[in-house]
């Protein structure tokens, strides 16, 4: 049986996954609301193993490490997805890596999920990790895209497109929900166009 992927990825409604200068929104973009964390609390308290780039795991362990208890980046989900075993794929990073339960794969990232999907007995997440998670939806194996949309628009601020680095899809609506009246959840299943 293959573990199920699910690419998991926060966006504003113009499709960017982060912020930067001039501006600082917050995390969150400063939308989150109860609805919202116990959606996120309940996405991450079953077992599953999450996968990450190299790059993605870097700015978690820095958020983490650098983040003050009141930030919302040690919200009960980010701290449950912190304790999830991991693998993170890369050819750069060594252990011992300052996160949990933390496994290094190198090699090709399509090869190392491929093998990860066949082999794991707990569903496969992954929040965030951009390019990783293009390349691994060329390859059909991602089987869900869960996008929460914020109701911003980051037009002069935003500065990774969520899906700028992804081949074309068409996409079958699977679930989608309102949290707090304003946040949209939408769940996915891609297939390459």
């Amino acid at each position: 049986m293959t573990a199920a992927y699910t690419f998991d990825v926060f966006a504003s409604l113009d499709g960017y996954g982060s912020y930067g200068p001039p501006g600082d929104w917050g995390g969150y973009w400063g939308k989150q609301g109860p609805e919202l964390l116990r959606r996120r609390h309940e996405l991450y308290e079953g077992e599953q193993r999450m996968v990450f780039g190299a790059t993605t795991l870097r700015e978690f362990v820095t958020m983490w490490a650098d983040s003050p208890d009141d930030s919302g980046i040690h919200d009960s989900w980010a701290g449950r997805m912190r304790d999830l075993p991991a693998t993170v794929v890369s050819s750069t990073l060594h252990e011992p890596v300052d996160w949990p339960e933390v496994t290094v794969a190198r090699g090709d990232a399509v090869e190392v999920v491929a093998r990860l999907k066949e082999e794991s007995d707990l569903p496969l997440r992954s929040h965030g990790s951009l390019s990783l998670n293009w390349a691994l939806m060329a390859a059909g194996l991602v089987d869900r895209v869960q996008v929460t949309i914020f109701p911003v628009i980051t037009g002069r601020t935003g500065t990774a497109p969520v899906f700028g680095g992804a081949g074309d899809f068409d996409l079958e609506l699977l679930d989608s929900r309102v949290l707090d009246g304003r946040t949209q959840e939408l769940t996915y299943r891609p297939t390459a166009h």
